[in-house]
């Protein structure tokens, strides 16, 4: 499979889809994380001397329509900023040709703006294609959507590659099924079973240890005990115990219990076995926190996917904190991704204590199920 690095861009029109799509609030930048990110593969293609195109999309704006709040316009001022001095221009209007010269920049719209965009419409596809010579896949976040900009253009375009941030990714989250050291430890929270079931089954092929929060441990913990009023799916009781029987899983043994969902709900630590009809699971307890703590500190390698309560709430945030804080702490080589998780990083500021932290969601609990994403079985990697 060929990479950005290894090919030859001097004066050829390179069309980068990279993922810009960053949090705004009134029309200015949130987070410039993902950005930032990009910015050296946006260098790479200056030092080759490329006529570069840039894509992504920002939110889930309805197609065929503008909105503003949209729209990629403050990304490109951003780049602007950090580009100073480079001859960077905005196109609304691009689908039918980009007239652009070496070492120059042009930013398009949100592609999603563009009708069949999420659908993987042909025609818009062979649009992308037409306006480059080579196109490169630098956007992990979006690597599992089957799009016109992410993977349909690759059907029509000359020349296909993977960029450098994508490349390290991928070479990250395979370390974790060829290389990892062991005992590894997953840390796995979040709402639903449904959701992560081919992701429990996956990391269980691998797993020393894993250690389950949030509204997928009710799930399991109501194999076996009364949860009363928690989130929890009693059509995946049987998936959960068949998978418990592994032997691999460690639940909750007590929780931070309300008979209210709210901001201003007041907690009660209880042992599972104890919950009433009434009471509602928003957190994990003293107990599990303690267990939980001492199979990260013996683990070599953590991997880390969702949080363990309703962290959202002040009242219910210590478990997550504490296990994050654990994870943090530990000398194990520790890999994070998904939304949430990233949320929790930023949160108690820890962005710097883990080893790696993925900028995909989807696209990182979709390659950890599957091993591979569709754009890179496209491109032959």
């Amino acid at each position: 499979m060929l990479h950005m690095q290894d090919i030859d861009l001097n004066n050829k029109r390179v069309f980068i889809r990279l993922d810009l799509n960053v949090p705004l609030h009134n029309g200015k930048i949130t987070s410039s994380e993902r950005i930032d990110r990009a910015i050296p593969t946006i260098k790479l293609a200056l030092k080759k001397n490329a006529k570069i195109i840039i894509a992504s999309h920002l939110g889930r704006p309805k197609e065929n329509q503008y909105d503003k709040k949209f729209s990629l316009f403050p990304v490109f001022k951003y780049l602007q900023k950090k580009l100073y001095g480079i001859n960077i221009i905005f196109l609304q209007d691009y689908l039918q040709g980009v007239s652009i010269e070496s070492n120059q920049i042009a930013v398009l719209e949100n592609v999603r703006f563009n009708p069949g965009e999420t659908k993987n419409n042909e025609q818009l596809s062979q649009k992308y294609a037409n306006l480059c010579d080579i196109f490169i896949m630098d956007a992990f976040a979006t690597a599992h959507r089957v799009e016109s900009s992410t993977y349909g253009i690759c059907s029509f375009v000359k020349k296909s590659c993977i960029g450098p941030l994508l490349y390290s990714e991928i070479k990250t989250l395979k370390r974790i099924f060829h290389k990892s050291q062991h005992p590894i430890t997953t840390v796995i929270g979040g709402a639903k079973v449904s959701t992560k079931f081919k992701l429990l089954s996956s990391l269980l092929k691998i797993t020393d240890n894993m250690l389950v929060g949030g509204g997928i441990a009710n799930t399991f913990i109501s194999a076996f005990h009364s949860v009363g009023r928690s989130l929890h799916e009693k059509n995946f009781k049987k998936i959960a115990k068949k998978l418990y029987e592994t032997k691999k899983i460690f639940l909750p043994i007590d929780s931070l219990v309300s008979t209210s969902y709210s901001i201003t709900s007041t907690a009660q630590e209880k042992l599972i076995s104890n919950i009433m009809p009434n009471e509602e699971i928003l957190d994990i307890g003293n107990k599990t926190i303690q267990n939980y703590t001492k199979k990260i500190q013996k683990a070599k390698t953590i991997i880390w996917n969702g949080p363990m309560g309703v962290f959202e709430f002040p009242n219910f945030r210590k478990g997550t904190r504490e296990i994050a804080q654990s994870i943090a702490n530990s000398a194990a080589f520790s890999i994070a991704g998904g939304g949430d998780t990233i949320a929790v990083i930023d949160l108690f500021n820890l962005k710097n204590k883990i080893s790696y932290i993925s900028t995909g969601g989807g696209a990182f609990l979709e390659f950890i199920e599957n091993k591979t994403l569709p754009i890179l079985k496209k491109l032959k990697y």
